[in-house]
């Protein structure tokens, strides 16, 4: 089985307006850098079950900072046409400056010149975040 949930926050709040989670059978093996192909199911089953659709979705998983450009974050905003962003706790592509260690640091994720993600460190000692474009958004 593959599991997706959905958490809808208000903002500026961040409290809890909605939460759906969903089971669907798993149908495809896993195969790396398909990820995607895999979670979306599983993702769009949640995404049916909100009473509100958001008008912006962070998912766990990769936007653009993907080697086919085309991470989880990218994927799921192309099926349902909403501004995602992608963050990721893992590194698939690209290079970037150490972090300092202070919550907030920054430093650009970067694959033959191109920017792909800023890396975050959100937490001392902890490692970075990769937040990247998913769909309908830009790098800013």
């Amino acid at each position: 089985m593959t599991r997706a949930a959905m958490v809808l926050l208000s903002y500026p709040s961040l409290e809890l307006v909605e939460y759906q989670v969903a089971r669907v059978a798993t149908t495809m093996p896993y195969i790396p850098g398909f990820l995607s192909f895999r979670e979306t199911p599983a993702l769009l089953a949640a995404w049916e079950q909100l009473s509100q659709k958001p008008n912006l979705l962070f998912v766990d998983g990769h936007g653009i900072s993907h080697p086919r450009r085309l991470g989880v974050a990218s994927h799921f905003g192309l099926l349902v046409d909403v501004p995602t962003i992608g963050v990721a706790k893992k590194r698939l592509c690209g290079k970037f400056e150490p972090l300092g260690d202070e919550p907030g640091a920054l430093a650009p994720l970067l694959d033959k010149g191109e920017q792909l993600a800023w890396v975050l460190r959100s937490k001392t000692r902890c490692n970075p975040l990769f937040v990247s474009t998913g769909h309908r958004r830009g790098p800013g």
